[in-house]
Parts: structure tokens; C-alpha cells; sequence
């Protein structure tokens, strides 16, 4: 007699257009025969209830990147609305924050799931992050200027537009806020997983620190630029992906 098998799916879930309304358990108190034909055609369902949520993410519904072929489908949907979602998106442990991360992209999010549907969804993020790097172009921030390294004992060093400065940090794993403590300030901002790296970023108020006496840009227009797209949609947050 083969071992049990069991399968459950959540009542009244709904995964794009279809529905799954009932709980099913299959338990193999039958002979191998039959036991063989059920599995394989309760296997054969959920492809076909895989298949079907591809294609409706692929109509519109699912995320902007895509990734590889070889990536789950549901996982790269999920993995980019969590991105642009502070509170409760993907995080880092305190260890995995550690080491040296560069600037590669602007990055954009809101502090929660309803913020960002107000603002629009991910198409929000997208907009927020083009304009972020028609700014940061302007400013002239790129991959050689623009770092943030996190050491054992807490302690960071960071360079903004090729100014250096550091201090001591505390992030918060359990809900990714984390504040940058220098001789002269504390700048407070949160970090999130993104699909490339780290996403660190702050609002209006924090990020024109970052920018102005951090990195001490001298273009007031682009600084203004970006602090006003920060203020431009509720709980949204602006700031650097960094990689390493």
C-alpha cells in the first residue's frame, strides 16, 4: 500500500479567473491501481490550474519583469508586488544586510499594499522610477559614486554623489527600518529585497538629507525634483537599488 496522499486547496481562493470553491482531500485507501490513476490526475489539475494563472498574469495581471523562462511564474509575480511593498515585503536578516552594495538603479515603493493600489500599483513604481533616474542622471549619481557598506558591530560607511561619510546603524529585521547615524544626523529609511538586490529608500524629508548634506549636491533643482516625487503619492518612498 503506497503512503497517504493528501492535497488540500483553500476554500473560496480566487487566482486570477479561476475559482477553487471547495476543500479536497484524497486519502490512498484504495488499491495501487487506482491509487496511480487518482494521483496522477490530481497532478494533472493543478498543472492545468498553473497554466491557466500563466496565462492571466501574462494578459496583464502579473508584474513588469518577468525574469528567465526557467523562473516560477507565481514566484516572479509575488517577488516584484513585494518589492514595492515596505511592510510586509521580502526582507533581509541582520547578516544578510552586511557587505558592500553599490548603486545600480533608482528604486521606488510604497509603505504598504494599499498605498500602492491608491497610487495606481506597480505602474505607480515604474513612473516613479523613471523620473527617479532622469534626476539621478542629472545629478551625475552612478555606480562609482554612489555606495553604502554595512560592517560587523553596526557600523556603516557610505559615499553619496563621491562624498564619504559613516557612523553606526540599527535595522530592524522584522520590518526593514533601518536609521544611518553620523557626527551630524540620523537619517531614517527602510530596506527591502528587490529581484536584483537591495532596495534603500526613504522619504521626502530623509532623502533630501541623503542628497543635500550627505552628498552634498549642488543642483537644488534636481534635489527638489526628487523630493516632490516623494511627496507625490501617500507612503511613497524613493531611494537607490544597490547590489553587490
Amino acid at each position: 500500500m503506497p503512503e497517504p496522499f493528501v492535497s488540500f486547496v483553500p476554500k473560496k481562493k480566487i487566482i486570477g479567473y479561476l475559482e477553487l470553491s471547495e476543500i479536497v482531500c484524497i486519502f490512498a485507501t484504495m488499491n495501487d491501481k487506482n491509487y496511480s490513476i487518482m494521483k496522477k490526475t490530481i497532478l494533472t489539475l493543478l498543472v492545468g490550474a498553473t497554466l491557466m494563472m500563466s496565462s492571466c498574469f501574462s494578459a496583464g495581471y502579473g508584474t513588469q519583469n518577468t525574469g528567465s523562462a526557467n523562473n516560477n511564474v507565481l514566484g516572479s509575480v509575488l517577488g516584484s508586488v513585494l518589492g514595492n511593498v515596505l511592510f510586509g515585503g521580502s526582507l533581509f536578516d541582520p547578516t544578510s544586510i552586511l557587505g558592500s552594495w553599490s548603486y545600480n538603479a533608482p528604486s521606488a515603493a510604497f509603505t504598504t499594499e494599499k498605498t500602492l493600489t491608491k497610487a495606481g500599483g506597480n505602474a505607480a513604481v515604474t513612473n516613479l522610477n523613471s523620473s527617479l533616474a532622469s534626476n539621478y542622471n542629472n545629478i551625475g549619481i552612478n555606480r562609482s559614486n554612489t555606495s553604502f557598506s554595512f560592517l560587523a558591530g553596526n557600523k556603516f560607511s557610505a559615499k553619496v554623489n563621491g562624498i564619504p561619510f559613516s557612523g553606526t546603524y540599527a535595522y530592524n529585521a522584522q520590518n526593514g527600518e533601518i536609521a544611518l547615524k553620523t557626527s551630524t544626523e540620523t537619517i531614517k529609511g527602510n530596506v527591502i529585497k528587490t529581484q536584483r538586490g537591495m532596495g534603500l529608500m526613504f522619504d521626502s524629508t530623509q532623502m533630501v538629507n541623503i542628497l543635500r548634506k550627505e552628498g552634498k549636491v549642488s543642483n537644488t533643482a534636481a534635489v527638489q525634483a526628487v523630493s516632490k516625487l516623494a511627496k507625490s503619492a501617500d507612503g511613497a518612498r524613493v531611494g537607490f537599488e544597490l547590489t553587490k
